[in-house]
């Protein structure tokens, strides 16, 4: 491997092991080989993410203009030219090795380009037409690295994994994007609920639900694991290597649920969170019940990477 690719699949590396220390620390426990490359997904999904979320005084068009060039840069590099992106020839070269379905990123990116304009969904429907290229597309990219007996039966249960993942974040991470000025549950459902734009910014300054929004919560934590429900049989399809991964991901992602039930609702009060205690005895669970694990599963993730506090592309910060 040339110093430039492996530098991309180390940038995405601590990327993921700073961010997204849940899911990074379920991937420890795929083998290496498979590692690099959920990292490098990992790392354009989060990278595509940040330029839609970046508040640093970036204008809506800017931050549209930012991620239109770095589309294109990736579509460049997908036709063979050269690309001077430290995070890109990761993923391009993840996607060469598994052909990975190119549709899956064009879906992603049209979703990432939507979160630029629309700060509101009027049904659940359309929240999943949003959700198909922000989310399930995340779980079918995975399917060739994860490998399957029969990938075509496992693809749906992925779409589902996907699903309750991102739901799992916008049921928890309701006062964040609302600061953002976006609302992802939809508006049918707040209006059954009672609940109106006005009541949830009440409870962001007050930081505590009233019993209306804390129902409202109660009936998306319900919807969120028949989403779990229809992703548990994709599991067992996946080859054996990839099993104890993707247990300890459902399982910890599903322990948000948990943690939001345990805080009555309240997603105002704190940003549920499982305990790391918690998170080590699932990883452990996942790695005692698999015939034979590699030493190095248990990389844990510090609360600050190696290189301190990271800048997404470049070095550290």
């Amino acid at each position: 491997m040339d110093a430039p690719l492996a530098a991309a699949y180390e940038r995405c590396r601590a990327l993921h092991r700073y961010h997204g220390r849940t899911y990074y620390l379920a991937t420890q426990l795929l083998p290496k080989w498979k590692r690099r490359h959920v990292h490098a997904l990992y790392g354009f999904t989060r990278y595509a993410d940040e330029i839609v979320d970046r508040m640093g005084g970036a204008t809506p068009q800017e931050r549209a203009d930012e991620l239109a060039a770095w589309s294109a840069e990736f579509l460049r590099g997908l036709r063979g030219g050269h690309t001077g992106d430290p995070l890109l020839p990761a993923v391009l070269h993840t996607i060469q090795v598994f052909d990975i379905d190119l549709e899956d990123f064009r879906k992603f990116l049209h979703s990432m380009a939507m979160d630029l304009t629309v700060t509101s969904y009027e049904t659940y429907d359309d929240l999943l037409l949003y959700m198909e290229g922000s989310a399930a597309v995340i779980g079918t990219m995975m399917l060739p690295i994860l490998e399957s007996s029969d990938r075509a039966a496992a693809r749906e249960p992925a779409r589902q994994l996907g699903l309750a993942f991102q739901l799992t974040n916008f049921i928890r991470d309701v006062a964040e994007d609302l600061q953002r000025g976006r609302i992802y549950l939809p508006q049918q459902d707040l209006r059954a609920f009672g609940v109106s734009r006005a009541d949830l910014e009440q409870a962001r300054a007050a930081r505590r639900s009233s019993p209306k929004i804390k129902s409202l919560i109660r009936y998306f934590v319900s919807l969120a694991r028949r989403h779990y429900a229809l992703a548990a049989p994709g599991i067992p399809m996946l080859a054996p290597a990839s099993q104890a991964c993707m247990t300890a991901a459902y399982r910890l992602y599903g322990g948000i649920l948990t943690e939001i039930e345990a805080q009555d609702y309240d997603v105002f009060a704190r940003r549920a969170a499982v305990p790391t205690w918690r998170k080590l005895a699932v990883a452990l669970s996942c790695v005692l019940a698999r015939p034979s694990a590699p030493a190095d599963v248990l990389d844990i993730p510090r609360q600050r990477d190696d290189a301190g506090v990271l800048d997404l592309r470049g070095t550290a910060a």
